[in-house]
């Protein structure tokens, strides 16, 4: 079988208004994650209600990327930057995320990709918002970090956008209902940082944020196939 191309970084192009396909796309989507999942959000008032920003989080599952982007304003607009290699082989995910944009393609084996840097410079120059998780991979359990890497702060120092520190709990394992907690801290301002003290900084701002797992008791309906839907 032949093995599917990757897409360049900057197949999809970025800006700051939400597009009518996306804006449909989330009609659909909230209700129904709600239905699906039971989400607390703590922290709102701390997302910036002017100007674009960059969004970082710790990573579990495939439900951190819909939890930020159902939760967050539907403007501006936010691009994650991820790993393409499993979505170009899901056909209709592929091109539900190709008719909505909002990605950023980020192959591994592209070190030192100047067209990913300059796509993200990009949809921070012209108001769109970026979202990264600073880990690079999931991370191994609830409530534990792994090192940030630092494309995060060169991004926000770059363009001069605060980092907005996310930190979420609940997502590793997955079933019916189950309760997701997200809490949104305290923007971190660039200004006075270096890339290493900007990446420590949004390293402890999730670390304090994260709150203690504890897994409910009951039945876990449909956990293997919600873990594993993405």
């Amino acid at each position: 079988m032949a093995q599917t191309a990757l897409p360049p970084a900057d197949l999809l192009p970025v800006r700051r208004e939400a597009t009518i396909a996306y804006r449909a796309v989330r009609l659909v989507a909230v209700p129904l994650m709600h239905l699906v999942f039971r989400f607390n959000v703590t922290g709102r008032e701390n997302i910036p209600h002017s100007g674009n920003y960059v969004v970082i989080a710790n990573h579990l599952n495939w439900l951190d990327e819909f939890a930020l982007l159902l939760l967050f304003p539907v403007e501006p607009r936010i691009h994650f930057l991820a790993d393409p290699t499993i979505l170009v082989t899901r056909k209709v995910q592929w091109w539900i995320v190709r008719q909505t944009g909002g990605f950023v393609p980020v192959v591994r084996e592209r070190h030192g990709d100047k067209a990913l840097f300059r796509h993200v410079d990009r949809a921070l120059e012209v108001g769109g918002a970026v979202a990264i998780f600073p880990e690079g991979n999931y991370g191994p359990a609830e409530g534990r970090l792994m090192p940030f890497k630092k494309g995060f702060a060169h991004f926000a120092l770059k363009a001069g956008v605060p980092v907005v520190p996310v930190a979420l709990s609940g997502t590793k394992d997955l079933w019916l209902r189950k309760r997701i907690e997200v809490l949104i801290g305290e923007p971190i301002e660039p200004a006075g940082h270096t890339p290493e003290s900007l990446t420590e900084a949004g390293y402890e701002s999730v670390n304090k944020l994260l709150p203690a797992y504890r897994e409910e008791p009951g039945r876990k309906l449909l956990r293997k196939r919600l873990t594993t839907l993405f």
